[in-house]
């Protein structure tokens, strides 16, 4: 999972119990901390975004703003939630299509069902 923007690892570093504003490079530098802020942003919901986990074991429920937003439960959300405003609303994204592809491979080999929703074309950024 990668992460970006001060208002990812100040969060992220205090959670941990790392400096993530004055050292974010620790992220990239030490694979237990790499790892430990990954789990901490899928597990995490923020601000008006639901965590990635709660999406994908079926907790997300969408308020008002979600459901007039188009942002309906399944992979596209986590999509969304992960890079949804440089990804989302917007038709035939390379990227989103090619994490969808994996998506789906990584599902026929768990031999799990990819379930619906899978882009975030017609979903507005949260």
């Amino acid at each position: 999972m990668m992460m970006s923007r001060n208002f990812n690892y100040g969060p992220a570093g205090q959670a941990l119990g790392f400096d993530g504003l004055r050292n974010p490079e620790i992220v990239a530098n030490c694979s237990d901390i790499a790892f430990q802020t990954a789990l901490w942003f899928w597990m995490t919901p923020r601000d008006t975004k639901p965590s990635c986990h709660q999406v994908m074991v079926g907790e997300y429920r969408p308020g008002p703003a979600d459901v007039a937003a188009n942002r309906t439960a399944g992979f596209g959300l986590v999509t969304n939630i992960v890079n949804g405003g440089l990804e989302c609303n917007r038709a035939g994204d390379a990227r989103v299509n090619n994490r969808i592809g994996f998506y789906r491979r990584y599902c026929q080999v768990l031999g799990v069902d990819v379930g619906p929703n899978l882009d975030c074309e017609h979903q507005q950024p949260f």
